[in-house]
């Protein structure tokens, strides 16, 4: 039996430059937003504990850069996904429609023991704009299609940020327990607790 005080679960945020993947992290770890844009180099990494029904999770969050140059390295930074998230830029239907191949791509650099089982969530950001090229439906539908839940949100004005990255964690963690399930080990989540001093006297 493996026993793990708090389990860490690896998520990997994929999409387009410039759709908001840092603004969305950032937002979450450290409820700061900034108006200025800085493209992602290579990628940024972030850690945050939250509690999952009632279990305590250390989310290992990765933003990657959404750019040609940089695509080389998601095979070493892919593996060991517990889960993917898929964010687009509502208005900007160019972004929504590379989800499809940002999808494929992760498939098969991550190399998941079961593709048709491992957990995508799609998140369109920039919701605070007062246009949209995609709509709620449509991309509803597509989730509908690859089986992907899916929220909209805006890091500028901290709409659904929170809802996402919880149902993310608890997707990672579902596929963590899963994956160690299927690979015959056993897993019990615990909470750690501090030892009591022996007061046991032997005079």
């Amino acid at each position: 039996m493996t026993e793990w005080s708090t389990p860490h679960l690896k998520v990997i945020l994929i999409g387009n430059s410039g759709v908001g993947k840092s603004s969305f992290m950032s937002r979450f770890v450290h409820h700061r937003f900034t108006n200025l844009y800085r493209a992602t180099i290579g990628v940024d990494f972030l850690t945050k504990e939250i509690t999952i029904d009632k279990r305590s999770v250390i989310l290992q969050i990765w933003d990657t850069a959404g750019t040609e140059r940089f695509h080389s390295l998601g095979t070493t930074l892919y593996r060991g996904a517990h889960c993917c998230l898929l964010v687009f830029d509502v208005t900007s239907s160019v972004s929504f429609d590379a989800l499809d191949v940002w999808k494929k791509e992760f498939l098969v650099q991550a190399c998941p023991s079961d593709p048709s089982a491992f957990p995508f969530i799609v998140l369109g950001n920039k919701i605070d704009l007062d246009y949209r090229e995609v709509s709620p439906s449509k991309a509803q539908q597509w989730c509908s299609e690859i089986g992907a839940e899916y929220f909209e949100c805006s890091a500028k004005e901290d709409i659904g940020v929170g809802t996402t990255f919880h149902s993310v964690a608890r997707a990672a963690l579902q596929y963590l327990i899963r994956h160690h399930v299927e690979n015959g080990e056993d897993i019990q989540i615990t909470q750690k607790q501090q030892k009591k001093p022996n007061k046991k006297c032997y005079c």
